[in-house]
């Protein structure tokens, strides 16, 4: 299976990884959630994994729907 690169926007609570879900299902942004990555140390073991890597796009749209993550990490998944 051949890896791609990911952005992977973590969060300190799992109630936030599913509210990031749900908010990004409803504005049909392109992503979902994963198991947090081992070689990510982050607080819940959730995460949102998107090919789409802008990430002051990602940074401006969390800030504009409340949504509270840790850190963004780009990853080969």
């Amino acid at each position: 299976m051949k890896k791609k690169e990911y952005l992977v926007i973590t969060f300190a609570e799992t109630m936030m990884a599913l509210y990031m879900e749900k908010v990004c299902k409803e504005d049909g942004k392109e992503g979902r959630i994963i198991p947090l990555p081992r070689e990510i140390d982050a607080g819940c073991g959730l995460a949102w994994a998107t090919e789409k890597k802008e990430r002051e796009e990602w940074e401006n749209y969390l800030i504009d729907r409340q949504i509270i993550f840790e850190k963004m990490v780009e990853v080969m998944i």
